[in-house]
């Protein structure tokens, strides 16, 4: 296995745009043998331009050593397309990322019902509400939502996501640590604190327009299935459905009106028979239950009541937690403090590392935020976020006087 080191060098390369990094992997076999190779070597790589080899030609390690400390501070993971855990699905695409920067938690994604969401960043009121829907009601029913961070149709898919409890992975066009736009700061720190933040870029990297379009190929490529809401006839989101028609991803497309701008590009998906129409979450994943199963639940049992939705995608309201019943109806005899009992053991896969810290510090008692960092050792922010998810959940209940309790109890054996 190669170094990290000499994986970051390779992908800081100036010229290696494209297929160029790939070549240069496949030509050498690793990073080390690519950085140990000399100027003869990398012309017999064939199509690399002067720029890049020049720049093959700078052996200091000095930036990948920044970027390793830059990585260590923000607490951002790193993925080399050599590592086991490395996604399948995204190495088979024709130019996979080299190494992938990760904040959050990390997922198999091969055995994920991924989907990826994607759309217009001047949303519509329309654009938005049916992105929100549709976020939720997948991450309710079992798929990951995949997206970016965008304003419009990208960040509806993240707030639909996140307000059902579930987790959500969004793709970046820059540095982990480079917030943008610079007001989904808090977004930023709930998505990394449920799901994940993922970029090809290292720390420090701005957003900038022609990495946008390059990120889309991830996000399309990590999905099984791809959804555009709203696009323009010619739009990034069009890019990201032309990516995932070529790597032989399922596309969705939600109609809009006839006469609307923003409904052009998806309408026309839908008419030339790229996209299929849809209209609910179960038109998409009844496209994959099969491959999935036991992972996606279909059908309207599958959902809320519309009652319990609304309150659900509203933040704001917390539903209570059912109560166990016994066989004949009667409270379970274990209930008799009125409190549900939720097993440790079933925690490892429904919860994060900071929502068992927290639902676990709770166990000792109400407590407000600053007494839950101080029994949790962990910082305040991912106290709150750990916090929302949970009240969203249901495990947690907020007091009078900004103190929380745990609304269940955990049995630990």
């Amino acid at each position: 296995m190669s170094n990290l080191k000499h994986w970051i060098w390779l992908t800081l390369r100036k010229g290696l745009a494209g297929q160029g990094a790939v070549r240069v992997l496949e030509h050498f076999g690793t990073p080390e043998l690519a950085h140990a190779a000399d100027e003869e070597a990398y012309r017999m790589v064939g199509g690399l331009p002067d720029t890049a080899i020049r720049s093959l030609m700078n052996k200091s390690l000095d930036q990948a050593d920044v970027v390793l400390g830059d990585c260590e501070r923000y607490g951002i993971q790193l993925l080399t397309l050599q590592d086991s855990l490395y996604p399948e699905r995204l190495k088979a695409i024709a130019q996979p990322p080299m190494v992938l920067y990760w904040k959050g938690r990390q997922f198999a994604f091969d055995n994920e019902a991924a989907v990826g969401m994607v759309g217009a960043r001047q949303a519509t009121p329309y654009g938005v509400q049916a992105a929100m829907k549709l976020s939720a009601d997948l991450t309710r029913k079992g798929a990951l939502v995949i997206t970016g961070m965008a304003q419009g149709i990208d960040v509806s898919a993240v707030r639909g996501a996140l307000k059902v409890g579930g987790p959500v992975v969004s793709v970046l066009a820059g540095g982990i640590d480079r917030v943008y736009p610079s007001y989904h700061k808090d977004l930023y720190e709930d998505v990394a604190a449920v799901g994940a933040l993922v970029s090809e870029y290292p720390p420090g990297t701005d957003h900038i327009g022609t990495h946008f379009p390059i990120r889309n190929r991830i996000i399309s490529g990590l999905s099984v299935g791809v959804i555009a809401v709203e696009s323009a006839r010619a739009s990034g989101t069009l890019l990201t459905v032309n990516h995932a028609l070529e790597q032989d991803r399922e596309v969705f497309a939600v109609p809009g009106p006839i006469d609307a701008p923003q409904s052009e590009g998806t309408n026309r998906l839908i008419q030339e028979g790229c996209a299929k129409l849809i209209m609910e979450a179960d038109d998409v994943l009844c496209e994959f239950v099969d491959k999935f199963p036991g992972k996606l639940r279909l059908g309207r049992g599958a959902s809320l009541p519309p009652e319990a939705a609304e309150q659900r995608l509203d933040a704001s309201a917390v539903p209570p937690p059912p109560e166990p019943r016994g066989a004949r109806g009667k409270p379970a005899k274990e209930d008799r403090d009125d409190q549900v009992y939720l097993r440790w053991a079933d925690c490892k896969d429904k919860l994060t590392d900071d929502q068992r810290s927290v639902l676990l510090a709770l166990g000792e008692g109400a407590a407000q935020t600053d007494e839950l960092v101080e029994r949790a050792q962990i910082p305040a922010r991912r106290v709150l976020s750990a916090l929302t998810v949970l009240q969203i959940q249901g495990y947690v209940a907020e007091e009078s006087g900004k103190r929380f309790r745990a609304a269940v109890k955990l049995k630990m054996e």
